[in-house]
């Protein structure tokens, strides 16, 4: 096959994974939807396969999706390492890393005001899974990490941030049977605490879906395969309802980590949006 997987779409392919959705990702790439469409038509010429399809209102991929956004992921990770070697000097560059939970609800409200804050900084985004979005940080590879952490919020903070399990649209609970989950491949902040909270409420489960990312999670959720434990702003997931008559999930809030020599007007910059993202 004759053709070239250019590193902007495959950077609009990952933020659609992310955040769940064109309009969503044209916002935290700081690009217009049309913008972002027209990358994935050209992934989609380019590998002669629909990676994107519609479902009513909402965004789901394909098999050969799938496929292709963990390929994207392994070469915007040596892309973005590869620049990172020759643009540490560079000051007017801020990355920012988050989590693909983080990415869904927090960067179409939190950019805006990232911008505004610091408009001399060209902000670039990592979006990757938790851990490897912390160990970037810790590294100094990224200069801040805007991930979800279990724990309530700093008591002056109040946040609109909660856990909450969801389903289908008309989906109801098995009444013999375990209760069928979906869940995050390891490693995931998310997993343990979804066993943890059904087991000591004496509800038995079973795992039915494991994704690598959050749309190939939230799709398992949709096609009724059983309930899936996400951090949300208020409102469901596109597609998903809440499912309330589960036990309460532990208090989560949004938390900032900076690297080793990131600036504070940066961090403080960053933690602002954050809260106020968070309060609405």
């Amino acid at each position: 096959m004759s053709g070239t997987l250019d590193i902007a779409p495959l950077r609009s392919l990952v933020a659609v994974a992310a955040a769940g959705g064109f309009r969503r990702a044209a916002v935290t790439l700081h690009l217009t939807q049309s913008a972002v469409s027209q990358h994935v038509r050209r992934l989609e010429q380019t590998t002669g396969a629909p990676l994107v399809e519609r479902v009513g209102r909402r965004t789901r991929f394909t098999p050969d999706g799938e496929r292709l956004l963990v390929e994207a992921r392994r070469i915007l990770a040596a892309h973005d390492a590869a620049l990172a070697q020759f643009e540490t000097s560079r000051s007017d560059v801020l990355t920012i890393g988050a989590a693909q939970h983080a990415a869904e609800i927090l960067l179409p409200e939190m950019m805006p005001v990232v911008r505004e804050r610091l408009p001399e900084k060209e902000i670039r985004l990592r979006l990757d899974r938790t851990r490897t979005v912390q160990e970037m940080v810790e590294s100094g590879a990224i200069d801040v990490a805007v991930l979800t952490a279990l724990g309530a919020p700093p008591a002056a903070h109040r946040s609109r941030l909660h856990l909450r399990w969801y389903a289908a649209q008309g989906w109801e609970r098995p009444a013999q049977a375990p209760l069928p989950l979906v869940v995050f491949d390891a490693p995931c902040f998310m997993r343990q605490p979804s066993f943890d909270t059904l087991t000591d409420a004496g509800v038995r489960w079973r795992i039915v879906a494991e994704a690598g990312d959050l749309s190939g999670a939230q799709s398992a959720a949709r096609a009724g395969m059983g309930v899936l434990l996400l951090p949300t702003l208020g409102r469901p997931p596109e597609g998903l309802q809440a499912v309330a008559s589960l036990p309460e999930p532990p208090d989560v809030h949004m938390a900032v980590r900076t690297g080793p020599h990131t600036p504070k007007v940066v961090a403080d910059a960053v933690r602002g949006a954050v809260r106020r993202a968070m309060q609405g």
